[in-house]
């Protein structure tokens, strides 16, 4: 049987799990299982810091399961957030943004952080691993 769990963005396939390719040959990848999240093309900013240290925004990312919407407050003022995971291996690897109470910082909104730590930037053309 096929479906779609909407709430998670889980497609399957006769108990398959499909992943998306989101383009392009710079990409990043979760760090524990190498499934590709996202591409150079859609980080905004690398100036984030996350729970392990240094943090990256992205306007888009594939193959990730979403927590329920929480609220967290940070630096920058009061959000609700959504914890991410690697769609394949389940690990936790950032967070959306949902909503942003200050003005300013409402860009964020639907963009996602992936803790740099937890990811891996690679090349795909080349082959090349670039260094964290």
């Amino acid at each position: 049987s096929s479906g779609i769990n909407a709430e998670y963005g889980e497609h399957t396939e006769m108990g398959k799990l499909f992943l998306e390719h989101p383009g392009g040959t710079r990409l990043y990848s979760c760090a524990k299982c190498s499934t590709v999240l996202t591409n150079r093309e859609y980080l905004v900013s690398t100036r984030f810091t996350g729970s392990t240290g240094r943090a990256f925004l992205f306007k888009k990312v594939v193959n990730l399961l979403m927590s329920e919407k929480h609220e967290r407050m940070m630096l920058t003022g009061r959000h609700i957030v959504r914890d991410v995971s690697c769609k394949k291996c389940k690990t936790k690897i950032g967070w959306m943004y949902e909503f942003a109470e200050e003005g300013t910082q409402q860009y964020k909104e639907g963009q996602v952080i992936l803790e740099r730590a937890l990811i891996r930037e690679f090349d795909e053309q080349f082959g090349n691993v670039f260094a964290s």
